[in-house]
């Protein structure tokens, strides 16, 4: 499969130069990390949540587990986690489980995790399992602009 529509778009359309990481198909952001040799706490993964309110997307890194009650008191919300088939509705294009942290291309709500906005360079799914888009922090950043920002995982 290759690069999602609406992420090939948002990319092309934010000017952001990026490169493409393929790796042998996997099934989770640890085996990600080993297939694609990326340190897997620079890969940003979404998580995508839900309230009475709509659907949030949190961005995390990929080694961290979302601290859902945290999240909960920071944001005043009753946040769930969001079903597969939920995330198969917002992210048509992408296949399940292989979620960019893109929510603003995709017109969802989007927290990022502020243990993110240190590195010097990131990736993050394709809206496959066999590639990783690889940015530097500048053209995150400009990725993510506007999007609210917090401590949402740990370890």
């Amino acid at each position: 499969m290759a690069v999602a529509e609406t992420v090939k778009r948002f990319l092309d359309q934010q000017a952001i130069r990026y490169e493409l990481v393929p790796h042998p198909h996997t099934g989770s952001s640890h085996e990600t990390a080993k297939a694609a040799h990326v340190p897997e706490d620079h890969i940003a993964k979404g998580v995508v949540v839900k309230d009475q309110i709509g659907y949030a997307l949190v961005v995390i890194p990929a080694d961290n587990r979302l601290e859902m009650e945290h999240l909960r008191k920071q944001l005043n919300r009753d946040l769930q986690l969001a079903s597969e088939p939920e995330i198969g509705k917002l992210f048509s294009d992408c296949e399940i489980g292989a979620v960019p942290p893109l929510g603003v291309a995709y017109g969802v709500e989007t927290f990022l995790d502020d243990s993110l906005t240190s590195l010097a360079n990131l990736y993050f799914e394709a809206g496959d399992h066999d590639q990783l888009i690889h940015v530097n922090a500048d053209d995150f950043a400009t990725l993510l602009a506007g999007v609210r920002h917090g401590h949402y995982s740990h370890h």
